[in-house]
């Protein structure tokens, strides 16, 4: 479906490494501070900035994930299965979820996350969660979500155009705009497309599951929440994550100024 609809892009016009979506080794490393602009970051409080600055420090978050999926939600996430899934059709409560964030290599990182189903609640009943599908008569999740972790992994690169790129494993990209609001780090989607081998497929926007938007916002002592929605222009949302997550860096620092003031309190009595 998403093929039929394509805008084709010929192979012959632009080199295979300049094709969005296809990480180039002669790319240069991403750097948001310039993406988002001198004023804009330095609102940013300093824990965001040190996340999300150049050559940051390659780091495991552990949190939890209260995630919704509309009822079409689940038709874009069964047919995103066939390119890697990056869509989780997942309806349940504080799903205890890592991410893991890497570098690649080529200038690119790599967010990987993973959540582990098989730790949750089966109290999620259908009245809990609005649009949630039902399993077994305990509650537990059929399917994929059945005892399976599953794992959704992108990376963040430069686009040939400069800008901001997103893609999955799957070939699913997009190009997204970076920005500061209210003291959090905001990306939203601007265009999506599907990039296989030398072929780049442009995908329409009444095709997607809508305009996607996730929001990083610090909220002390060495924790943040993370925010994912996706508002489809005819479908309203169609899907929403929301959960909070510790920043083993920070509690570090917090750790070491604590064992500092016990020692400065011990040496004053």
């Amino acid at each position: 479906m998403f093929a039929f609809f394509a805008l084709f892009a010929p192979p012959s016009a632009r080199r295979l490494n300049d094709l969005p979506g296809h990480p180039s080794p002669h790319v240069p490393a991403l750097n948001l501070p310039a993406l988002v602009g001198a004023a804009a970051w330095s609102r940013l409080p300093a824990a965001v900035q040190r996340r999300f600055g150049m050559a940051h420090a390659n780091v495991t978050y552990q949190g939890h994930l209260d995630m919704r999926c509309s009822a079409i939600g689940h038709v874009y996430a069964a047919l995103a299965r066939l390119w890697g899934g990056p869509l989780t059709h997942l309806n349940r409560h504080a799903v205890p979820t890592t991410v893991r964030v890497s570098h690649n290599g080529c200038g690119g990182v790599v967010w990987e996350r993973r959540f582990h189903t098989h730790s949750t609640s089966a109290g999620d009943a259908a009245g809990d969660i609005p649009g949630h599908v039902p399993g077994n008569a305990n509650g537990n999740a059929t399917g994929n979500e059945r005892g399976d972790d599953r794992t959704v992994r992108s990376t963040k690169e430069l686009g040939a155009d400069g800008g901001l790129l997103e893609r999955t494993d799957g070939g699913l990209s997009m190009s997204l705009d970076v920005f500061e609001q209210d003291g959090a780090l905001v990306f939203r989607s601007r265009s999506f497309w599907w990039v296989l081998g030398r072929l780049r497929l442009a995908v329409p926007a009444l095709l997607t599951p809508g305009t996607c938007t996730v929001a990083h916002t610090d909220l002390g002592a060495g924790q943040f929440r993370f925010t994912l929605r996706m508002v489809h222009p005819w479908w309203g949302e169609t899907f929403h994550q929301s959960g909070v997550f510790t920043d083993p860096v920070a509690d570090a620092d917090a750790d070491t100024e604590s064992h500092t003031d016990a020692h400065f309190n011990a040496s004053s009595l």
